[in-house]
């Protein structure tokens, strides 16, 4: 599980370390690679690739980032860093193909951008129609690590105050009734009473709500209503 150091690996302040030579900026873009591996490789291998190609070629993408200058131009006033790591990440795809076809016309030529990239496309192609799969799939991706952080964080809040048992006792009611137990078996389980335990599950919920908000809050742009429309966007796609 994601321990709650990682909880910031996503946020905007961790994009502005990255930028630089030095070993703070290189630990930061490590994080920031650590975040986003799971949805790059999902959406790799929705795009049709094995395993191990999405693998590689996420390392590949990763490996570029790490050399240097691949996050220089993302800037917080223009949104998501969610939409700016999947953009960075077709720009990378295209120019990959473009770099095997040149090669196996044997010139090695660069052609001339039909387009500009920006910040959700790539640019430079005739748009596949497949692009929503494979970007539904990268949200999906992202969206699980998200709430994964914010769990883990949460545990981390039980754990500091000796209270990781009660933790793991509430968590099944995160999202909802749990299976096989009642509130009322389970509050004589913790020895609290049925009023107490259903505060601690609706505390539960409530701070679980809290920490997830505040981890996208780190990663776009704008103010509470841009908050509320990823908070959507996140349900949307787990749901």
């Amino acid at each position: 599980m994601t321990g709650p150091d990682d909880f910031a690996a996503t946020r905007w302040t961790l994009v502005q370390a990255a930028r630089g030579d030095d070993t703070r900026a290189r630990d930061a873009l490590g994080e920031l690679c650590t975040a986003y591996y799971a949805p790059v490789v999902a959406f790799l291998r929705r795009d049709g690739r094995s395993d191990d190609e999405a693998r590689e070629l996420a390392h590949g993408f990763f490996a570029r980032v790490l050399e240097g200058g691949s996050f220089d131009a993302a800037d917080r006033s223009r949104g998501k860093f969610r939409s700016y790591v999947l953009g960075a990440l077709k720009h990378h795809l295209q120019q990959e193909r473009r770099r095997q076809g040149a090669a196996r016309r044997g010139g090695g030529i660069e052609h001339v951008a039909l387009s500009a990239p920006t910040d959700t496309h790539a640019g430079f192609e005739v748009a596949d129609p497949r692009d929503g799969d494979f970007d539904r799939e990268f949200d999906r991706q992202w969206a699980h690590a998200v709430l994964e952080r914010a769990m883990s964080l949460l545990e981390a809040e039980f754990g500091r105050v000796g209270k990781r048992a009660q933790f793991e006792s509430l968590r099944p009611w995160l999202g909802g009734e749990a299976a096989g137990e009642s509130q009322a078996e389970l509050a004589g389980r913790l020895g609290m009473s049925a009023g107490a335990v259903k505060v601690a599950i609706h505390r539960l919920r409530q701070r679980f709500r809290e920490l997830v908000k505040d981890e996208i809050a780190q990663t776009v742009g704008g103010g509470e209503a841009e908050v509320k429309e990823e908070l959507n966007h996140l349900l949307s796609s787990v749901g």
